[in-house]
């Protein structure tokens, strides 16, 4: 359910001026976690958010009682995480797409609520929770399908009610014993969620597609991240090198508040929405 509220004074003035700098450009939106919390999915870094502890895609790949843990906590966070419904955020930067004055959106999310608000462009630098894939044969597998498979082979399995969810879409669990780990229907492979693991790195060839879509854009727009992933400050600074305006919406600090031309210290579903009505006519 997303909640939106009003603007106070600071940030109006704030997006008045993001929108005399952005006016009669085509922007790329790069987009973290605090555009999606307004959907019901926590932050990693905002006040009150979780303690994390992600694990790494070398415990992952290396042990099988990790494997067993992520699959178990993953499972019992997907039928909330996947439930999730896209907010005035997302609905906001699919009309600006829609409109011609967004090129697309990158994210660092990996619930896919862009793509499911209609936003048609859209890099998803840290993969997405829809899919898995055999790491063996490379055989891909809708998630919606795996979760069934994980609850027929694990009928014991029952989802909490109002289970808190984790930021990547899991919650610890208390038990592993039994589980069984879904294997690849194919050659039997071990299977891995199609997204990237604390310690990997972002495929290149998808950033590669993130710097294409700044580069064809003549301003940017950074939404809900802190900015403490190296991705988007190699973004930020691909935008700055060619002097274009960079506008920082986020709630709280971010590592590059100083570098922005407009920081806008305000939720991200009301200056995405305010953006979107006042864009299109500033142009």
């Amino acid at each position: 359910m997303t909640i939106v509220t009003e603007l106070d004074a600071a940030a109006t003035e704030a997006v008045s001026r993001a929108v005399t700098a952005l006016a009669g450009r085509r922007i790329a939106v790069l987009t973290g976690a605090g555009v999606s919390t307004d959907s019901g999915i926590p932050d990693y870094r905002g006040k009150g958010a979780p303690v994390r502890t992600p694990m790494t895609a070398e415990q992952f790949l290396s042990s099988d009682a990790a494997r067993r843990r992520y699959w178990v906590g993953s499972h019992l966070g997907w039928r909330a995480f996947a439930a999730a419904e896209p907010n005035a955020g997302h609905r906001a930067l699919a009309a600006l797409e829609q409109s011609g004055v967004s090129t697309g959106v990158i994210t660092q999310n990996v619930d896919g609520l862009h793509v499911r608000a209609g936003s048609r462009r859209v890099v998803e630098l840290h993969g997405t929770m829809r899919r898995v894939f055999c790491t063996h044969c490379g055989q891909v597998f809708d998630r919606r399908d795996l979760a069934r498979r994980v609850e027929f082979d694990n009928p014991w399995i029952t989802v909490p009610e109002n289970v808190p969810l984790g930021p990547d879409g899991d919650v610890l669990p208390e038990s592993t014993d039994g589980f069984v780990i879904p294997d690849c229907t194919v050659c039997g492979g071990m299977l891995k969620p199609d997204v990237v693991f604390f310690g990997e790195y972002i495929p290149a060839e998808k950033f590669r597609e993130a710097e294409q879509l700044v580069q064809a854009s003549e301003g940017l727009v950074i939404a809900g991240s802190s900015l403490v992933v190296n991705s988007g400050i190699r973004l930020l600074e691909r935008a700055r090198r060619r002097r274009l305006p960079v506008v920082i919406v986020n709630r709280g600090e971010t590592r590059a508040d100083a570098r922005a031309t407009v920081k806008i210290d305000a939720g991200t579903s009301e200056v995405l929405r305010a953006l979107a009505d006042a864009l299109p006519s500033a142009g």
